[in-house]
């Protein structure tokens, strides 16, 4: 049984809108955007012969850079949402020249959905790949209400009478629900989501040192001066430690759900050691001696293997720390009779140090994934990097530990070298 329906269509040759009778087989195969295209004849039963389908929908020409996005996000879809993915795949192959009902079989989608996304980048561009779909309208929050999550998320908690270090979403959602002044009812996902939009976010609590030398900057010029135009005859000296006998964490090569191991349960019944190094800065060598604690002795022997690498007798710089015990009378003695000038770095700034950077590879090539059973065994280790670094001072890992070392000495003071950092407020 033959059916008929009645469609708003548009007439031959420019004719208004009107309503006419089409069977009801055609308007079920084809879609309204097809209908609206049809050109009506005199005849109903020549309509279907003669309709002219609408101009082929695809996305408008994507620039270089809209492009180079959408394949991209085609090769990598693992690293974006499923939204994303199946709408750039659909743009791109739209512009590739693909049909509607093709792009919906591939993407496993409607033809209407496909058509949605190609008009929606034909109007926003490459904003249409993340729709932000929502459950109805956020509440509103305005201004001062922005104004006041900003502050109480930056104050410490204890300032305003609570009794923890920091907010969690849900502390600070509770306080300001409780607020006596003023009330502030949100939820804790809006709530996550105003931080973030203002740039609070959730970090580690950071660190600094100050120096309150009254000589800092006369030291640092010193040491600047000696290091600059008198780098053959410049040495440093400090002590690495302390060192334990015990496990070391670190990390090696090895096979797939199979590290290599380090036991978990120790005893230091041994004590510690200390590591008194020597660095030239003109030969850029470094050696040193493995003490079992901290002595005017130790100190005044580290001195001398120093002096014992220039005996032409002519004055040497020794950069070292402000410890008292590398300033005792008898030390001070010795260096004013054998030529040797001791240039102390200010007061918690050790990074002055020129040998402060080289202890980052012993870190990391000595102690790191390592167990010593003895003080004697960390001993020939430590001596033995030592010949191997001096022979391979160029190496690249050994650069590159350094100059992580480099930046984590100086990261201490927030300030690159001889620029002294403010006082905090």
């Amino acid at each position: 049984m033959k059916m008929t329906t009645y469609v708003l269509i548009h007439g031959a040759a420019g004719s208004a809108w009107e309503w006419h009778l089409v069977p009801w087989p055609l308007t079920s195969a084809l879609t309204i955007r097809h209908l609206i295209a049809l050109r009506c004849q005199a005849e109903p039963s020549q309509w279907q012969k003669e309709a002219i389908m609408a101009e082929k929908l695809k996305v408008r020409r994507p620039t270089p850079e809209e492009g180079a996005r959408l394949l991209r996000i085609v090769r990598r879809g693992h690293r974006y949402k499923a939204t994303t993915y199946r709408r750039a795949l659909v743009i791109l192959g739209s512009a590739e020249g693909n049909s509607v009902k093709v792009l919906a079989d591939l993407v496993h989608t409607s033809p209407d959905r496909v058509r949605q996304v190609i008009h929606a980048f034909n109007e926003k561009g490459l904003d249409c790949l993340d729709p932000k779909w929502a459950c109805g309208r956020p509440r509103e929050i305005g201004d001062e209400d922005r104004a006041l999550i900003v502050k109480m998320a930056s104050k410490r908690p204890r300032s305003l009478g609570q009794p923890f270090t920091r907010w969690s979403i849900r502390k600070l959602q509770r306080y300001l629900a409780t607020k006596k002044r003023r009330k502030l009812t949100i939820s804790r996902e809006r709530l996550r989501q105003v931080l973030v939009e203002e740039d609070i976010t959730f970090r580690k609590t950071k660190t600094w040192k100050e120096s309150n030398d009254p000589d800092y900057d006369a030291k640092c010029a010193r040491i600047e001066d000696v290091v600059n135009n008198h780098p053959d005859r410049t040495f440093a000296f400090d002590e690495f430690g302390p060192l334990a006998i015990r496990p070391y964490a670190g990390s090696a090569w090895s096979h797939k759900n199979k590290p290599q191991r380090l036991p978990a349960n120790y005893s230091k019944k041994l004590g510690t050691s200390q590591f008194h190094a020597c660095y030239s800065v003109g030969d850029d060598t470094l050696w040193g001696v493995l003490h079992r604690r901290k002595s005017q002795r130790a100190v005044l022997r580290g001195l001398k293997s120093m002096r014992d690498r220039r005996p032409d007798g002519e004055r040497i710089y020794v950069i070292l720390d402000n410890l008292p015990l590398h300033k005792t009378e008898r030390i001070r003695d010795w260096c004013a009779a054998n030529e040797v000038e001791l240039c102390f770095t200010p007061t918690s700034t050790s990074w002055a140090n020129p040998i402060e950077c080289h202890f980052g590879p012993l870190r990391e090539f000595v102690l790191a994934n390592s167990y010593p059973r003895s003080h004697r065994a960390l001993s020939r280790a430590l001596h033995k990097h030592c010949r191997w670094r001096n022979e391979n001072a160029r190496h690249p890992a050994i650069l590159e530990a350094e100059r992580k070392e480099r930046a984590r000495v100086r990261s201490e003071s927030g300030r690159r070298w001889g620029q002294r950092q403010p006082f905090a407020a």
